[in-house]
């Protein structure tokens, strides 16, 4: 039952490391729709790294942020977190791999492999914890502005590279704690059924019953 709790676990892993390296490029992390006429209508869309704006023609136009020390707090916070999201996803991707029971790779120490596949877990619960932090904070600041009636700029929608990250965290958090759950009941088996130690019983001599020896003095009279 565990190495089918540990193989699931490592496909959510993958897949939520997957997703996490889908929405860090994505360009829709928010979207805002500018109305006009036919030929002004346009939609602006950003991510961490990039604003783009396209017309009603379907021309696309991009321009990278400025400065790193130009871009406000929140986006570079989320850069560095989605990127040590990737970074704790690779290292659970490659402990988990080495630690699960149905895996040849790191011998037949199956308690060892098991301590291993702990670490991959509790690297899949870092991954999604830093997901979920880069993403909500992003979402908040969207919908700060998007309420806020003096906020001079323009205003946005969450966007779909937001779902990705939600979707990519709650994959990666699911597969760190179902790890850890397998690990954590394979400990308390072994705590419940020791190895069995074969006893040997060996019988002193001095415990031996012996019978006593009669002897007889017989003389000889000459």
């Amino acid at each position: 039952m565990n190495a089918i709790v540990e193989a699931f676990a490592f496909f959510l892993g993958f897949l939520g490391w997957l997703m996490v390296g889908i929405a860090l490029p994505n360009r829709y992390w928010r979207v805002s729709t500018v109305d006009g006429n036919v030929i002004t209508t346009s939609t602006i869309y950003e991510n961490l790294w990039m604003s783009c704006a396209t017309d009603s023609t379907g021309v696309h136009n991009c321009r990278d942020f400025p400065s790193l020390l130009a871009l406000s707090g929140y986006i570079q916070a989320s850069r560095a977190l989605m990127i040590a999201a990737i970074v704790f996803g690779t290292f659970g991707l490659v402990a988990t791999l080495v630690g699960m029971q149905c895996s040849k790779i790191g011998g037949e120490n199956y308690v060892l492999k098991g301590r291993i596949a702990a670490i991959g877990g509790v690297f899949f619960l870092l991954q999604g914890i830093c997901t979920m932090i880069a993403v909500s904070w992003y979402a908040a600041n969207i919908t700060q502005q998007f309420f806020d009636q003096f906020y001079p700029g323009t205003k946005y929608e969450i966007g779909e590279g937001l779902y990705i990250g939600w979707s990519s965290a709650t994959l990666a958090i699911c597969g760190g704690a179902c790890l850890l759950f397998a690990c954590k009941g394979k400990q308390k088996d072994e705590k419940l059924h020791p190895p069995e130690v074969m006893s040997f019983h060996t019988t002193s001599p001095l415990n031996s019953k012996f019978r006593p020896l009669h002897y007889t003095n017989t003389s000889t009279s000459h």
